[in-house]
């Protein structure tokens, strides 16, 4: 297991994102960027190993109202019908704000710059970062991710699974959960790590997962923050879309919007994948990120 070389807290205004630093201090610097509900811990140990080994320093955090970051606790839980119908109204923040979370993680760091990789929401998150401060990324990298909740919309299963979230109120429901989510989620072409998603699920908990508002708050900050096209439109990085083609809760289509959008983008889609991301696939994707990283002028 790759041992944390820095543990921080990164501030913007009220907000707290706790974060944490990987490998030599004087690699490339790689912000990466978790998805909807899911901790930094998502980003697997041995995956980010395999990006310090091809030259990254590589920085992750938990995402506001997750893991041990800030909770907007006070905002409540909006109901289901309110986050599709009037997400405006319920939203406590959006991804705009998230992004400039992480722009803290990268002050925090004393990193003018990096490469963003971000996946699924996170991967909404680094779009908006690369459209609101185009002078802190280096290289854009967007996973499984859309640049509108309207493009590649949820399969209804998917959909289901995900909205029938409740409280959990111990580690080994949060060890199912995760392996209930995922055998509807993940890749069909490839194993489902049972042994991992359990473990994650439980690490998780203990790292604060008991907070049944948090995803619904984040679900309402995606759903309030609008399309991202005319603004993608603009941006001057390197740009690398991944995307899985069997992926049912972000469809394929969420990726080549994103890949249409960026003025000179390549998309890389890969089959049998869903939403996660597979160990077999991780070489390839760690590969495709480095010669992205290789593609950017100097800092």
């Amino acid at each position: 297991m790759l041992a944390a070389m820095t543990t921080g807290v990164a501030r913007h205004a009220d907000v707290e994102i706790s974060y944490e630093l990987l490998g030599p201090p004087d690699q490339e610097p790689l912000l990466l960027v978790m998805g909807l509900g899911m901790q930094r811990i998502g980003w697997p140990d041995d995956f980010c190993e395999g990006l310090v080994e091809r030259g990254f320093t590589v920085a992750r955090f938990d995402n506001r109202d997750c893991g041990e970051s800030t909770h907007f606790t006070a905002a409540g839980r909006p109901s289901m019908l309110a986050l599709f119908i009037r997400p405006e109204s319920v939203a406590a923040y959006h991804l705009d704000d998230m992004a400039d979370d992480a722009v803290a993680v990268l002050d925090a760091l004393g990193w003018s710059s990096a490469h963003v990789v971000g996946a699924s929401m996170g991967g909404m998150i680094a779009q908006a970062f690369a459209i609101g401060h185009p002078r802190r990324v280096r290289t854009l990298t967007s996973i499984m991710s859309t640049p509108s909740r309207r493009v590649g919309r949820a399969k209804l299963k998917a959909a289901m699974k995900l909205g029938r979230g409740g409280d959990i109120h111990n580690v080994e429901e949060a060890a199912e959960r995760m392996v209930d989510v995922f055998r509807t989620i993940g890749s069909p072409g490839y194993p489902l790590d049972e042994v991992w998603l359990r473990d994650t699920g439980r690490r998780a908990y203990q790292r604060g997962h008991s907070d049944a508002g948090a995803v619904p708050r984040q679900l309402a900050a995606i759903n309030a923050s609008g399309d991202r096209r005319s603004g993608l439109a603009g941006v001057r990085v390197p740009t690398l879309v991944i995307h899985g083609e069997a992926d049912p809760l972000v469809q394929p289509a969420g990726g080549r919007a994103t890949a249409a959008a960026v003025p000179g983008a390549r998309l890389v889609t890969y089959k049998g994948m869903g939403h996660d991301l597979p160990r077999e696939l991780w070489p390839a994707m760690q590969d495709e990120i480095a010669k992205l990283a290789a593609s950017a002028p100097p800092a």
